[in-house]
């Protein structure tokens, strides 16, 4: 080792050699890098660490070239986390510098648009600090992560959020079930009435086969007079057309809401689906203009809080990219420039339901058979469009038509942003149809106007207002076409003149809570039927107990008949974690009609994960009734079951069921929770009943398998093997992996496991010296296995070792520098997790025979 005093940083020496230095606990991690350790030191007290080769570590922040599984930041935002090689790379000023190898390709991913981007040397990755002006790369090998500074004006703009297509994945082939079963034991022990057994099973199943989806919907249920019922509830064919950003139906289906009432039909419809757009450009949110003088800042706040942070090149520039928020609520846009100086200014904001951004088109074209509720009635053909369309100032407009046989009917509205004063949207629709029993033609309008606003500095919210007028020749097309079918039932009085709907929400001042109002009233033509509800709340805290006070009042009023019904209730919920962790206490009384009920519940969770849930109830009326019931629901990973038992004045019933998902994929059949619409399947073959973090009760089964349910379509999703869980036998390299569904999907994630000892192995070269400290350590016949780095004496810890094997060692890049070590296992104690073992490191590798295992 040559004597000129070469340091490394302390921080890296304590990571590799724990114990050789002492570091007083009150230094911070900014004040111990100021200091740096001569590593001469190191021959003290081991005169066999003179052979060791640290070059590697002697640059200030630089570390071993190899695999790392590392986050990737670009201008402090995560894009990435995966396995990513480094190498030792010189500069021009020759200056060697440990960097990500990441490619052209990776870049243009990333948003760069400066092309083509110079290599280094000898390899295929991209040069950054020459490519780009000011860009640099920082490998901060503490926190496994790379910071990637690229300033803006080198970035194409591109959403936050945003995952690209070629990175999404239609998953596997495979078939899912999705199964609730419940049953009921009902016994009579006063009064009228039989006793009775009643069960339903619910099925849900579905084969994927590459981008396509095929989903059946099924029921079979028998009744309390032994009735025996299957039903084949909707069967339909799907995928996605990722080019238009939209999801293709074929079969049952129900029409889009946007502009019409939706109704069900067999056939087909092709409509946006908003999940494929980043959560940054879902729903409505304006655009925000304005003009930077320098390389500025830009801040957006609402209501005191930052929704948005960037950086600006001179010149004009615009934001698109922000995520919705609650619903109204002026922007404050601040724009800080490089001298310091700042400019200000509001963007009004509000939105209703069909408010789009600026530029987004939303459609829906669907044609097909309409499905009656009459089971023998006719299936007239039908067609649908309607599309929404975002256009400056925030405005939209929208339209659709519709058409089936002798009805036909078509829409057009418009929704603006009015800033202060709220977001208002109205649309008329005109109909012409031919009724029968009828002898013209009707032909009527109807007319919608909806509105939202939120208060801020009254803290009053309209989430939304709403009124509708119908004429009277005005007929729905599900008025229309079921007043065609064979057994006409339909009452031409049903159909609705006006509605009126409202609902409010207001926050009260500090410490006295916040009131909710909803109105609705409606009135039908041809009869004097109506219909409202009113319903108000209060809702707050008393230290830890928090209670809401509730009033409904609803009214019908017909030709024959008028009621009025009130209830009045309070409720009180006291979280008991200091005595019972995971528990809540609730208590409930209300009262209508003379008639009042109070009940009181114990409810929460137990076990470590929380897999089991319960229940307890008892209530009490005041007319001297009195009922119970006692609730238990187990999450596992294979499913789920519950079991109650209910008892009342009059009978008791034993209830329960099971349910959960069976997934069959070309590994083979896996038992999971109810599966959902888009599924993750683990694939860990070794990591037999391993948890799966973050998510309750789902750990693999004897396999390695496990399924994790209810993924988010579009979306990149991370699963993560609790290693906790551990056999002392199991090992990964990585025990993080990520994956991005399509809608429906079942996509693999693929973990490598070890499965062998632990061994913490001495390592001595022939001439009775120890190998090196510093040099690293890898299975010679598995190069895809993680290396380990040779500590003092000779030692290395190992992991997933079976039978016999080889080690290759390196501590220089001279073939007096390698040497290979054979090992043999002995068969390991139960009470031992690691097992202790010497071996020859020789200048040359000597085969052996895989031991029989």
């Amino acid at each position: 080792m040559s004597t000129d005093m070469r340091k490394i940083r302390l921080l890296s020496l304590v990571m590799i050699i724990p114990c050789q230095l002492i570091i007083y606990s009150g230094w911070n991690t900014a004040y111990a890098r100021e200091y740096y350790f001569n590593p001469d030191l190191l021959e003290l007290n081991s005169p066999s660490i003179a052979g060791a080769d640290l070059a590697v570590f002697e640059t200030h922040g630089k570390q071993a070239p190899g695999k790392y599984h590392v986050d990737l930041y670009l201008n402090g935002e995560l894009i990435e986390t995966r396995d990513v090689d480094f190498l030792l790379l010189s500069d021009a000023a020759h200056a060697e510098s440990l960097q990500p190898c990441l490619s052209a390709d990776e870049f243009a991913s990333f948003g760069v648009k400066i092309t083509p981007l110079p290599l280094w040397e000898t390899t295929q990755c991209v040069n950054l600090s020459q490519a780009i002006k000011d860009a640099q790369m920082v490998f901060r090998f503490d926190k496994q992560r790379v910071d990637i500074s690229i300033p803006q004006a080198a970035l194409r703009h591109v959403p936050r959020g945003y995952v690209s297509p070629d990175k999404w994945e239609h998953g596997i082939p495979a078939f899912l079930l999705n199964y609730t079963f419940s049953g009921a034991s009902t016994r009579v022990h006063t009064g009228s009435g039989a006793d009775s057994e009643s069960y339903y099973l619910n099925l849900r199943n579905g084969i994927n086969i590459g981008a396509w989806r095929f989903r059946n919907y099924s029921t079979w249920n028998r009744d309390n007079s032994g009735g025996v019922h299957w039903n084949s509830i909707s069967s339909y064919l799907q995928r996605d057309i990722i080019t238009l950003r939209s999801q293709l139906v074929m079969g049952d289906a129900a029409s889009s809401s946007v502009v019409f009432d939706s109704v069900p039909f067999l056939g087909a419809q092709l409509s946006s689906d908003d999940d494929m757009l980043p959560d940054s450009l879902k729903g409505f949110a304006p655009v925000v203009r304005g003009i930077a003088k320098t390389n500025a800042q830009v801040t957006v706040k609402q209501n005191d809080y930052v929704i948005y942070q960037s950086y600006v090149s001179p010149g004009a520039f615009e934001i698109t990219d922000l995520y919705p928020t609650s619903g109204s609520g002026d922007l404050e846009v601040t724009i800080k420039e490089t001298d310091g100086s700042e400019q200000t200014m509001l963007v009004p904001y509000a939105a209703v339901p069909v408010l789009q951004r600026e530029g987004r088109l939303k459609y829906s074209l669907a044609s097909g058979q309409y499905k009656s509720y009459q089971e023998n009635g006719e299936k007239p053909l039908f067609a649908q469009g309607t599309a929404a369309y975002g256009l400056p100032w925030g405005l939209t407009v929208y339209s659709g038509i519709q058409s089936a046989g002798d009805y036909h009917a078509w829409a057009f509205g418009a929704g603006k942003n009015l800033g202060k004063i709220g977001a208002i949207s109205a649309d008329v629709t005109q109909s012409r149809a031919t009724i029968n029993s009828m002898p013209a033609q009707q032909r009527g309008e109807s007319w919608r106007v909806r509105y939202s606003k939120n208060f801020v500095d009254s803290g009053t919210n309209f989430s939304l207002a709403g009124y509708r007028y119908s004429t009277a020749g005005f007929y729905t097309l599900q008025d229309a076409l079921d007043t065609q079918q064979e057994n006409d039932g339909y009452s031409y009085t049903d159909r609705k003149k006006n509605r009126s709907e409202v609902s409010l929400s207001q926050s009260l001042w500090e410490g006295f809570g916040s009131l909710n109002l909803s109105f609705m009233k409606e009135s039908y033509w041809n009869s004097g039927n109506s219909t409202m509800s009113t319903s108000l709340g209060y809702y707050n805290n008393w230290g830890l107990v928090s209670y809401g006070l509730n009033y409904t009042y609803s009214k019908n009023t017909s030709a024959e008949y008028s009621s009025n019904d009130q209830l009045f209730a309070l409720t009180l919920n006291l979280p008991l974690s200091s005595w019972v962790p995971g528990s809540y206490l609730s208590y409930g009384v209300s009262s209508s009609a003379g008639y009042s009920s109070q009940n009181l519940s114990l409810s929460g969770s137990l076990l470590e994960r929380n897999n089991l849930s319960y229940s307890v109830y008892q209530g009490y009326s005041s007319q001297g009734s009195s009922s119970s019931n006692v609730n238990l629901d187990y999450r596992g990973g294979r499913g789920e079951a519950n079991l109650g038992y209910a008892y009342d004045m009059t009978q008791h019933r034993v209830n329960y069921g099971v349910r959960g998902g069976i997934l069959l994929h070309e590994n083979g059949l896996t038992l999971s929770q109810p599966l959902g619409e888009t599924v993750i399947l683990v694939k860990a073959p070794g990591a037999n009943n391993t948890e799966i973090t973050n998510y309750v009760g789902v750990e693999t089964d004897s396999r390695g398998y496990a399924v994790v349910p209810y993924a988010s379509a579009y979306r990149k999703t991370n699963v993560v093997l609790d290693t906790s869980t551990f056999g002392d036998d199991v090992d990964t390299d990585r025990n993080s992996l990520s994956t991005v569904p399509t809608r429906g999907a079942v996509t693999r994630v693929n973990f490598k496991v070890h499965i062998g000892q632990r061994v913490l192995m001495t390592l001595m070269r022939d001439n009775d010296t120890p190998v090196p400290f510093g040099a690293i350590a890898s299975h010679a016949d598995e190069q895809s296995r993680s290396s380990s780095i040779v500590a003092d004496a000779g030692q290395v810890y190992l992991s997933g070792l079976n039978g016999n094997g080889t080690l290759q060692v390196s501590w220089g890049n001279d073939a007096s520098q390698q040497c290979w070590a054979n090992y043999t296992l002995t068969k390991k104690e139960k009470d031992s997790s690691i097992q202790f073992l010497t071996a020859q490191c020789l200048p040359q590798r000597v085969n052996q025979p895989q031991a029989n295992e």
